[in-house]
């Protein structure tokens, strides 16, 4: 199954899949609340500010696997737009690892990360790009600050 063919839902339960911002960069995100890395919400809206007009979004993933996201998709939307700002595409919330792995999550796993790395998920905030053409290209843990995918972003840009 392609990419932009796996059924999502918004976080306010619109369904929808990723073909809805096809020819796009896309910065996907599992986000979570209650982490420590939770104020990364404000880099990946200053990244998604910063290039949405050049054919860019930065869509985020809830998840509760870590323990850190136990709120419902009401609570996750209003600390995410009241405390952090965002504006990006936000859905509900998904399983990105084993059991009941997301198949969003399934493909993307599949990407090494900057070490070499595929497999599971670590943690809150790993980051995946995906470029225009709907292929993941590139995978960053979660320690890197959004704002240090400024080149690899840019690299994806269809515009």
């Amino acid at each position: 199954m392609a990419l932009y063919d796996i059924a999502l839902e918004t976080i306010d339960g619109r369904p929808t899949t990723l073909a809805e911002f096809a020819d796009q960069a896309l910065l996907i995100v599992n986000v979570a609340s209650h982490c420590k890395l939770a104020p990364q919400y404000a880099g990946l809206q200053a990244l998604h500010d910063r290039f949405a007009a050049r054919g860019f979004s930065v869509l985020g993933f809830p998840c509760n696997q870590f323990n850190k996201e136990p709120g419902t998709h009401e609570e996750i939307h209003s600390f995410a737009t009241m405390t952090h700002g965002v504006t990006f595409p936000l859905f509900s919330k998904i399983n990105v690892n084993d059991p009941d792995q997301h198949p969003l999550f399934q493909h993307l796993v599949e990407i090494p990360d900057t070490d070499g790395e595929a497999g599971a998920v670590e943690w809150n905030y790993e980051k995946f790009i995906v470029s225009p053409r709907g292929t993941p290209v590139a995978r960053f843990r979660s320690m890197l600050l959004p704002e240090d995918l400024v080149a690899a972003v840019e690299a994806q840009l269809p515009l």
